[in-house]
């Protein structure tokens, strides 16, 4: 019986759909530098496949790529708020935070 979509004649399983970062930027409609950042701070993201000097990404690296983003997104809105009241605190001079 045969298998719907594309599948790998070596396996018969249906063949992993991977992806550039560029394609990732485009899918997660976000930069692709902040793409590009986190594949290569986050040592725990790592390319699937690789051709050449592309990188291929899978769906589960995909996952981690969106929470690290959402993670940095959410850290970003926590550090607006705080240096708000530091500048408050300060005679409303902004003052930076780490």
């Amino acid at each position: 019986m045969p298998l719907k979509g594309k599948v790998s004649r070596m396996t018969d399983r249906p063949i992993a759909k991977l992806r550039t970062p560029g394609v990732l930027a485009a899918d997660l409609d976000v930069p692709l530098h902040r793409v590009a950042y986190v594949l290569r701070t986050r040592r725990h993201i790592r390319p699937s496949a690789v051709a050449g000097r592309l990188r291929l990404y899978d769906r589960e690296a995909v996952a981690m790529l969106r929470h690290e983003l959402h993670a940095i997104d959410a850290r970003k809105a926590a550090g607006k708020g705080r240096s708000r009241l530091n500048a408050r605190r300060h005679g409303g001079r902004p003052t930076r935070v780490r």
